[in-house]
C-alpha cells in the first residue's frame, strides 16, 4: 500500500449559491406589506493551504473528489441564506498546482500560502432586492449559480537546500541518517528508498535540509528505474552532492563511470521552466554547484578506490570529500562545505532587490459592450451565439418556469444592447439564438420582446408579453399590415380625386338641408 504520494489529480468544485426567495410581507392590518424575500447564500470556496504537518498527498490519492458546501436559500422576512463553508485542503510545503494541460497555476511555498482552487457560486437575489420604483412587487427571484468545478494536478517538490544523487545502494540514505536525525529505511539491496527522504543538518551557525533522490540509473530520464519520478524534488536545491560508491562489488561499475551516467541523466532532465520562482530564473540541475562524496571509504577496497579516482575528479574541478556513513569519517567537512554553499545562496537572495510587478490598470474601453455575437450555421440555418460574462451569468440566474423572470431577462439583455446587435448582424424573427457555449440556452428569437416590463401591469409571476405569444404578429407582419392600410387610404384618395375631376359630385350639405324639411312635409322636390 502506498505511503507516499507526490503527484495526484484532484477534482475540486466550489459550493453552489442558494436561490433567492419570493415572499410578500404580511401582518395584521397589512395584508400586502411588500416583497420581503431574502437573498441566497454564496457557495463555499475550495482553498489549498500549506501546512507543515502535512508531508504527502496520500489523502488526495485515496479521495480525489472534494466539494465545498452549498449556500442556503433565502427566506421570507428579509432573511438571507447561510453562506457555504470554505473547504481548506492542507498540502505540503512546496506543492505546485497545475492545470490538466500543464499550466502552472500556483507554487505554494511557505507556511500559510493559499490558492483558491475552486470558487463558490454566487447566491441569487430575492424579490426584495429586485424591487424598484417601477417594479414594486416582483413575483420572481434569481437562482443561485453553481460553483466552479475543475481538475487540477498537484505535484510535490520538496523544500531542500542540498540534494544527494547517485546510483542505488550508493549510501545516500545512510549519509542522511548519519548527518541528521532522519531515520530512512536502509538495506543491502537496490531501490531500498522508494520515497524522497529529508533531513535537517546543523553545521556551525547554518541549519539546512538535505534530501536524497531514489536511485538513479542509466535511462532514468527516459522512464527507467525510480529516479525520474522524484527528480522534481531536487529542483529547488541550491547544490547537488554526487554520492559515489567506492565499495561496489559490481565489476562493470566504478565511481567515474557512475558520475558520467548521473551527469548525463541530469543533463537530459528538463527542469520545469514554467515557473521561475522569486528570482525569475530557473537554473538547470547540471549547472548548479556540485560536490562529490566518495562513500564507503571505511572498506579497504573503498579507500583504495577513493585514492585512485580523487585526482581525476579534482582535475575536473569538483570538490571531493572522502566520507563513510558507518565511521562518520569526513562527514563534518562535508557538512561545512554544504553549509558554505547554502549560506552563499541565501546571501545572494537576500542581497538581490525584490522584484515587484508593476500594477497594470486596464480600464474598460468606451466602446466595450461586455458581450459579443458570433454568427454560425447549423443545418443550413443561421445561428447566433451570444458570448460574454454577463449574458451567460444572467441566463444561469433565470428561472425559466416563471414568465416574469424570463421577461426580466429579456429586459436586461435588451438594455445591454443584445437585440440591437442582433439586428445589425442580420438576425430575423424565428432565428436560433444561443447564449453561452456548447451547453448554452437556445432561444427562437422573438424581437417583439421589448424592454419595459416594469410599465406593464400584470399579476406577479406573469408577463403580458407572453399572453398568446404564438398568435401575436411579428414586427415584419405589423409593418406589412401598416403598409397595406396606407396603400388602401392612398387608393381611396386617388379614386375621389378622379371622380372630382370627372364632374361626379356627391350630395352637398345645402341640398341635404333642403331635402330634410320637404321630407317632413310630404312634398317632393319635383313638385316645384
Amino acid at each position: 500500500m502506498a505511503s507516499f504520494v507526490d503527484r495526484v489529480v484532484l477534482h475540486v468544485s466550489g459550493g453552489s449559491g442558494g436561490h433567492g426567495c419570493v415572499s410578500v410581507h404580511r401582518e395584521k392590518f397589512k395584508p400586502l406589506g411588500g416583497p420581503d424575500g431574502g437573498n441566497g447564500g454564496n457557495g463555499g470556496d475550495v482553498i489549498l493551504r500549506v501546512d507543515h504537518q502535512t508531508t504527502t498527498l496520500l489523502d488526495y490519492h485515496h479521495a480525489p473528489h472534494r466539494h465545498a458546501t452549498n449556500g442556503g436559500p433565502g427566506m421570507g422576512d428579509w432573511r438571507g441564506g447561510k453562506n457555504g463553508e470554505t473547504l481548506v485542503l492542507p498540502v505540503p510545503d512546496g506543492t505546485v498546482v497545475k492545470s490538466k494541460d500543464g499550466t502552472v497555476l500556483a507554487d505554494l511555498v511557505g507556511e500559510g500560502a493559499e490558492f483558491v482552487a475552486a470558487a463558490g457560486g454566487i447566491g441569487g437575489l430575492g424579490n426584495a432586492a429586485l424591487s424598484s420604483q417601477k417594479r414594486r412587487a416582483p413575483g420572481f427571484a434569481l437562482l443561485g449559480i453553481e460553483g466552479e468545478s475543475r481538475d487540477i494536478v498537484l505535484e510535490l517538490k520538496s523544500i531542500a537546500d542540498i540534494a544527494l544523487v547517485g546510483f542505488p545502494s550508493a549510501g545516500k540514505s545512510s549519509l542522511i541518517a548519519a548527518m541528521s536525525a532522519a531515520r530512512p529505511k536502509i538495506a543491502d539491496y537496490p531501490f531500498t528508498t522508494l520515497i524522497p527522504n529529508l533531513g535537517v543538518v546543523q553545521a556551525g551557525d547554518v541549519r539546512f535540509t538535505i534530501a536524497d533522490v531514489p536511485g538513479l540509473i542509466e535511462g532514468a530520464s527516459e522512464g527507467k528505474g525510480l529516479g525520474h519520478h522524484f527528480l522534481r524534488h531536487v529542483e529547488r536545491c541550491a547544490a547537488l552532492v554526487h554520492v559515489l560508491d567506492c565499495g561496489t562489488l559490481e565489476s562493470d561499475r566504478d565511481p567515474l563511470s557512475d558520475l558520467a551516467i548521473i551527469e548525463a541523466e541530469l543533463e537530459k532532465y528538463a527542469v520545469d521552466m514554467s515557473y521561475a520562482g522569486q528570482d525569475g530564473e530557473v537554473v538547470p540541475l547540471n549547472h548548479r554547484p556540485r560536490l562529490v562524496a566518495l562513500n564507503k571509504v571505511d572498506l579497504p577496497d573503498g579507500k583504495d578506490m577513493a585514492d585512485f579516482v580523487r585526482p581525476e575528479l579534482e582535475s575536473r574541478g569538483y570538490r571531493v570529500f572522502e566520507v563513510s556513513a558507518t565511521s562518520h569519517e569526513g562527514l563534518r567537512q562535508l557538512g561545512f562545505a554544504m553549509a558554505e554553499i547554502v549560506q552563499a545562496a541565501r546571501d545572494a537572495v537576500a542581497a538581490a532587490p525584490p522584484k515587484v510587478q508593476p500594477a497594470v490598470l486596464r480600464p474598460r474601453a468606451v466602446n466595450e459592450t461586455g458581450f459579443r455575437i458570433r454568427r454560425e450555421e447549423k443545418n443550413l440555418e443561421p445561428l447566433f451565439r451570444v458570448l460574454g460574462e454577463k449574458p451567460v451569468r444572467w441566463v444561469k440566474q433565470t428561472d425559466f418556469t416563471n414568465e416574469e423572470a424570463i421577461g426580466y431577462l429579456a429586459d436586461r439583455l435588451a438594455k445591454l444592447g443584445v437585440e440591437t446587435e442582433l439586428f445589425k448582424q442580420g438576425a430575423k424573427p424565428g432565428d436560433t439564438v444561443v447564449i453561452g457555449e456548447d451547453d448554452g440556452v437556445v432561444f427562437d428569437w422573438e424581437p417583439t420582446m421589448m424592454a419595459g416590463a416594469e410599465l406593464l401591469a400584470s399579476p406577479r409571476g406573469t408577463d403580458v408579453r407572453f399572453a398568446d405569444i404564438g398568435d401575436r404578429p411579428t414586427r415584419s407582419q405589423k409593418r406589412e399590415e401598416q403598409q397595406e392600410r396606407k396603400d388602401a387610404k392612398a387608393a381611396a384618395r386617388a379614386e375621389l380625386e378622379a371622380e372630382r375631376k370627372a364632374g361626379i359630385w356627391t350630395e352637398s350639405v345645402s341640398s341635404r338641408r333642403v331635402a330634410k324639411p320637404l321630407k317632413e312635409s310630404g312634398l317632393d322636390a319635383d313638385d316645384f
